[in-house]
């Protein structure tokens, strides 16, 4: 993992810390790119969530544009025993976020916005070229 990783890594460690139901997260580049995991992730782990956070980002900007809806801020895939919430963070960037079932949706969307308010600058990835 790159410095920036290890910067962004004891943020998402303290998210998963403090959110209840927390299991991992991941900040990544609109395109996919893993930019920083929480520490209980395996490598491939947080590459895979990295993809399909991506995935499910661009699936709601798609609908978005399409249907004019705007802007995505957050998607939300509800699971039998888990939820992923993915949120906006920064310019051209994603918080990933997967939690038990039984986590409370709207301190889990509360608390990822706040940490994308707080931090948001460390959070944005450049356009790849």
């Amino acid at each position: 993992m790159t410095n920036r990783g290890s910067e962004l890594g004891w943020l998402l460690d303290d998210l998963v810390k403090e959110v209840a139901g927390a299991d991992r997260a991941v900040v990544l580049s609109s395109d996919g790119l893993l930019m920083g995991n929480s520490g209980n992730m395996t490598a491939e782990e947080a590459e895979h969530l990295s993809a399909i956070a991506s995935g499910f980002q661009s699936l709601a900007r798609g609908t978005g544009r399409q249907f004019g809806g705007g802007g995505v801020r957050q998607t939300l895939v509800e699971m039998d025993h888990a939820f992923l919430f993915v949120t906006a963070a920064g310019s051209g960037a994603c918080l990933a976020l997967l939690t038990s079932s039984d986590a409370d949706m709207g301190m889990v969307a509360y608390s990822m916005n706040m940490m994308v308010k707080r931090v948001g600058a460390v959070l944005t990835a450049a356009p790849r070229t």
